[in-house]
């Protein structure tokens, strides 16, 4: 049976602002997480670029999965996403511009965007967190 939840650890580990997380699941995976210069040392990932990550991750494992059970091979799979902060506090993202990019011999690009469909409309936990806050554009290639 799963647990219905997740827990994650943050700790402080210098005399600025850099931390390492990890996950109840994955205690022997760190991630270094910071900030720039001069508030951090740069040596870490920041906020959002772990967010971007967290968003990329999640639609690609519900994409590459759901293009599966389509019965579609998936030789390749690649999820770019690039977000667009807001200038004036409070600081957030107004838009995530992601190109999905299918490597696959039967697929067609309408059967990457269903896919993607459906993972923004039930699959994806991270996308339904941003649904209605953020603008999402996505773009579709599918190489041969």
């Amino acid at each position: 049976m799963s647990e219905l939840h997740e827990e994650v650890s943050i700790r402080l580990i210098n005399d600025k602002v850099r931390f390492t997380g990890v996950s109840s699941a994955n205690p022997d995976s760190p991630v270094s997480i910071d900030y720039v210069p001069p508030l951090g040392d740069g040596m870490g990932f920041r906020g959002l670029e772990l967010f971007l990550l967290s968003f990329g991750g999640c639609s690609a494992t519900a994409v590459v999965a759901l293009l599966r059970k389509m019965g579609k091979t998936v030789s390749g799979f690649e999820v770019r996403a690039k977000g667009t902060r807001s200038e004036k506090p409070p600081i957030k993202l107004e838009k995530i511009s992601v190109e999905f990019v299918l490597e696959s011999k039967d697929a067609e690009e309408k059967d990457l965007r269903r896919a993607v469909q459906l993972a923004e409309e039930s699959v994806c936990p991270v996308w339904q967190l941003i649904k209605n806050n953020v603008d999402v554009v996505p773009e579709y290639r599918v190489i041969k």
